[in-house]
C-alpha cells in the first residue's frame, strides 16, 4: 500500500527535458498525480509544468524552458533514503522529492518542506508515532541516504577516554553549502569553534570518503587539521555517530541522522532540519519561526515530503516498506562484498552469476583452474567460488588444500519456469561457505541455520504464509510439465517415487547404499509391496539431457504407473506419500502435507518431519514444518527478480513464477542470449 500524498504538484502534463532525469526508473510512479510525463526536449501545447533535477547546474535548461514559457518549475531530487549504491553508479532511487516551491537544501528561498514545517497543520498523534517507529528502525539498522559503506572498522576509533565531538566536512562545491546560507570558509570557522568550545574533548574530523581517496577536495583546509583525530576510514554514518557525544556540521544530512540518535547538533549552515529549535544554530533563517521536534521534522521530511516507489513492482509504496527493502538489499550487498575468483561456470551462465553477486563493494573474475583461481583470490584477499556441480574428486582435493576461503554456489529451490539444462537462468541461488546443502558429509550453512537458529514468531508466521502461497500457486523448482493422470485403486496407498539425475552431485554426496533410480525403485517396491507405486522420471532425464534412465521392462515390473511429462506438483497432489533419495520434491511434498520417506540424506531429513532410512547424528533439533521453510526458503538462498535483475524476496519470486514468468521457449535462442550477455561484458544491475 502506498502513502497518500500530502502535497500534490499542480501539473497534468509535465515536461522533463534532458536524458538524465527522464531515464529515472519508474519516474511516472514517483509522480502519480501527473497524467503524463513527457520525456522530450521542447514543450507542447499541453505542457503545464517543467521538471528538472533540483537547482543544480544540470537542471539549467529545464529552468530556462520554464522561465521562457512562464511555466511552473518542479524540482526533483533524491529522497533521504535513496539506495544502497550511488546514483552515479547506476543504482535506481527508492525515494524522491518533488518540490513545487523550491528545494529542501536551498534555504535562500522557501521550499515545500519548509512550508510544511512552518505550517504544522498536518501533525497528529498517529503520524508522530509512525515517525518515532521509523526513526528507531533507521537508527537500529544504521540506514542512510546511500548505504554502500561497510561497517566501521573497530580499529578506526578506539575506546573513548573522554568526550568526543564529531566535525563533519563536506566536498568542495556541494550545492547544499551555498544553498544552506554558508560558504567554504564556514568549515574552517566551525573547526575553530569546536576546538575553542570543546577544549577538553577529542575532536574528530570526518572527511568524505571521496576526499580521503583523493577523488574530490574537502572544505576544511589541511592546515586546520592539526590536533584533531582525522577519520578517513570508510564506514557507516550510524557506526560513527554512535561513538561520539556531539556533532558539528554545516549542511550535511549526517547532522539530522545524529538528531535521530539523540545527539546534540550544532549547525554552521541552514540545512532543512535547522532553524526549528532541534539544533543549536549559528545561522538564522527569518522565515522559520515555528518550533519543531526531531520527530516532527522527520515526519515532514521522510513521510510527507518524500515519495517512495517499489523497485520490483514499480508502484508507489511506503516509507516502512522502503526501510525494509534497503535493510534487505544492504544485507545482500554485505554478503556479496569482496572479490570472487570463480571456477566451474559455463560461459553462458557467467552474466547471471555476476548479477547474482552484484554489489557496490564486489568484483568477480572467472578462471579455468583451481590454481589460477586460488592465486587470484590470494592477491585480492578474496574467496574462491566454485559451481558445486563442477567439483569433481580432483578439484575437491585441490580445494581442500587451498589457502583461501572456498565458497560453493548452486541453484536455489525456487529456480525458474524451465530447466537449467535448457538454459533457463536461475531466479535464486545458494552460496555456502561451509559445504553444500545436498552434502550429508559436511555441516553446510543451511544445516547450521536449521540446527542453531531461534526462529522468531514473526519469521515462523512469514514462513507459514510463504508456504501457503507456494502451495496455492502450485509452484515448484522448475515449474514444467502438464497434468498428471494418476488414479490408484481404492484402498491402496499411492507412493510417488521421484527419479533424479544420477550423475548429479546431490546423488554423489547425499546418498549411501542406494545411488540409482533403479535402486530406489527396487527398495520402495520391497518395503511397500502392497502400495500403488508411481514412478516419475526427472525432467532432465526425460529430455535426454542427463543420466538416469531406467530400462522400460524394469520400470514396468517395479512400478504400477510411470508418469512422463507431468508437473511435480500435480503428481504430489495425486499421491499419499513420496519416496526419494535426495530430491527437492521431498521438501515440496512436506509443504503439501504429504508423508515423505527418504532413502538418502537430503537437507530436510533428520529433523523429525520425515521417515528416514539413514541416521543424522549432527541434526539434533526437532523442527516444525514452518521453521524448516523459514531456514530453507527465507534465510539461506538469495533471490534475483528476473525482469529487473534486482535482489528481491521469495514472495516476489513466487508472484513472478505464478503470473509473470515466461513459459519455456526456444532452447537455442535462450542459450545464445545468455552467452551473448556473458561475452559482451554486460554489466550487472546496481542497487
Amino acid at each position: 500500500m502506498a502513502d497518500t500524498l500530502h502535497h500534490r504538484i499542480a501539473a497534468r502534463h509535465l515536461l522533463v527535458p534532458g536524458y538524465g532525469v527522464g531515464n529515472v526508473p519508474h519516474l511516472a510512479s514517483f509522480l502519480p498525480e501527473v497524467e503524463r510525463v513527457d520525456r522530450r526536449q521542447f514543450v507542447s501545447s499541453n505542457t503545464d509544468a517543467v521538471a528538472g533535477w533540483g537547482f543544480k547546474p544540470t537542471a539549467k535548461r529545464a529552468r530556462a524552458i520554464a522561465a521562457q514559457k512562464n511555466l511552473p518549475y518542479i524540482a526533483l531530487e533524491d529522497g533521504f533514503l535513496r539506495s544502497v549504491g550511488l546514483g552515479e553508479a547506476g543504482a535506481p532511487p527508492l525515494s524522491m522529492v518533488a518540490d513545487d516551491i523550491g528545494i529542501y537544501y536551498d534555504a535562500r528561498s522557501p521550499s515545500r518542506i519548509e512550508t510544511l514545517l512552518e505550517d504544522g497543520g498536518w501533525r497528529s498523534p498517529e503520524l508522530i508515532a509512525r515517525a518515532e517507529t521509523a526513526m528507531r528502525q533507521i537508527a537500529e539498522y544504521g540506514l542512510s541516504k546511500t548505504n554502500a559503506a561497510p561497517r566501521l572498522d573497530h580499529r578506526a576509533l578506539q575506546a573513548a577516554k573522554k568526550r568526543r565531538v564529531l566535525v563533519v566536512d563536506q566536498t568542495l562545491g556541494d550545492v547544499s553549502i551555498e544553498g544552506g546560507l554558508a560558504d567554504t570558509q564556514r568549515f574552517a570557522k566551525m573547526l575553530e569553534v569546536a576546538k575553542r568550545d570543546e577544549s577538553d574533548a577529542e575532536i574528530i574530523v570526518r572527511r568524505h570518503p571521496a576526499v580521503a581517496a583523493g577523488l574530490k577536495k574537502g572544505c576544511i583546509p589541511d592546515d586546520a587539521l592539526s590536533g584533531v583525530t582525522l577519520l578517513d576510514s570508510e564506514g557507516r554514518a550510524a557506526d560513527i555517530l554512535k561513538q561520539v557525544d556531539a556533532v558539528y556540521c554545516v549542511t550535511s544530512l549526517m547532522g539530522f541522522e545524529a538528531l535521530m540518535l539523540s545527539k546534540p547538533v550544532r549547525c554552521f549552515g541552514m540545512p532543512f532540519y535547522a532553524g526549528w529549535g532541534a539544533t543549536r544554530d549559528e545561522v538564522r533563517c527569518e522565515r522559520r519561526t515555528a518550533k519543531r521536534t526531531t520527530e516532527e521534522i522527520f515526519a515532514a521530511g521522510y513521510i510527507l515530503y518524500s515519495r517512495y516507489v517499489d523497485p520490483i513492482g514499480g508502484q508507489p509504496t511506503t516509507l516502512e516498506a522502503t526501510i525494509e527493502r534497503l535493510r534487505n538489499w544492504r544485507r545482500v550487498a554485505d554478503r556479496n562484498s569482496g572479490h570472487f575468483a570463480a571456477i566451474g561456470f559455463t560461459p553462458w551462465k557467467r552474466a547471471a552469476v555476476r548479477n547474482m553477486l552484484s554489489g557496490p563493494r564486489n568484483s568477480v573474475r572467472f578462471h579455468r583452474s583451481v590454481e589460477k583461481a586460488e592465486k587470484d583470490a590470494r592477491a585480492h584477499a578474496g574467496k574462491l567460488l566454485i559451481w558445486s556441480g563442477k567439483e569433481d574428486p580432483e578439484r575437491r582435493e585441490q580445494l581442500g588444500r587451498a589457502a583461501v576461503p572456498v565458497w560453493r554456489m548452486e541453484d536455489g529451490f525456487l529456480r525458474s519456469r524451465g530447466l537449467g539444462s535448457d538454459f533457463h537462468l536461475p531466479a535464486s541461488i545458494v552460496i555456502d561457505d561451509r559445504g553444500m546443502y545436498f552434502d550429508r558429509h559436511s555441516n553446510s550453512r543451511l544445516e547450521a541455520i536449521l540446527e542453531n537458529t531461534e526462529f522468531s514468531a514473526e519469521l515462523i508466521e512469514r514462513a507459514a504464509q510463504l508456504r501457503e502461497k507456494l502451495v496455492s500457486a502450485k509452484i515448484s523448482k522448475y515449474n514444467v510439465g502438464g497434468a498428471a493422470e494418476i488414479d490408484p485403486p481404492a484402498g491402496k496407498q499411492a507412493i510417488l517415487v521421484v527419479g533424479q539425475v544420477e550423475d548429479d552431485r546431490s546423488i554423489e554426496r547425499g546418498t549411501a547404499d542406494i545411488k540409482t533410480n533403479l535402486g530406489l525403485l527396487k527398495a520402495v517396491h520391497t518395503d511397500h509391496p502392497d502400495a500403488y507405486i508411481v514412478y516419475k522420471p526427472h525432467p532432465d532425464v526425460e529430455t535426454g539431457n542427463r543420466k538416469g534412465r531406467i530400462p522400460v521392462d524394469e520400470c514396468n515390473r517395479l512400478a504400477d504407473q510411470v508418469v512422463s511429462g507431468a508437473n511435480i506438483d500435480a503428481c504430489i497432489a495425486a499421491c499419499d506419500s513420496l519416496a526419494t533419495m535426495t530430491s527437492l520434491a521431498g521438501f515440496e511434498a512436506l509443504m503439501r502435507g504429504k508423508t515423505v520417506m527418504t532413502y538418502g540424506g537430503p537437507f530436510y531429513a533428520g529433523w523429525g518431519l520425515t521417515e528416514d532410512r539413514l541416521s543424522f547424528e549432527r541434526r539434533t533439533s526437532k523442527l516444525s514444518l514452518d521453521a524448516l521453510v523459514a531456514g530453507t526458503l527465507i534465510l539461506y538462498p538469495r533471490y534475483i527478480h528476473p525482469p529487473t535483475r534486482l535482489p528481491c524476496t521469495p514472495e516476489e519470486i513466487v508472484d513472478w513464477l505464478s503470473s509473470d514468468a515466461p513459459a519455456p521457449g526456444h532452447k537455442r535462442l535462450r542459450w545464445f542470449r545468455a552467452l551473448w550477455a556473458s561475452i559482451s561484458g554486460a554489466k550487472p544491475v546496481r542497487y
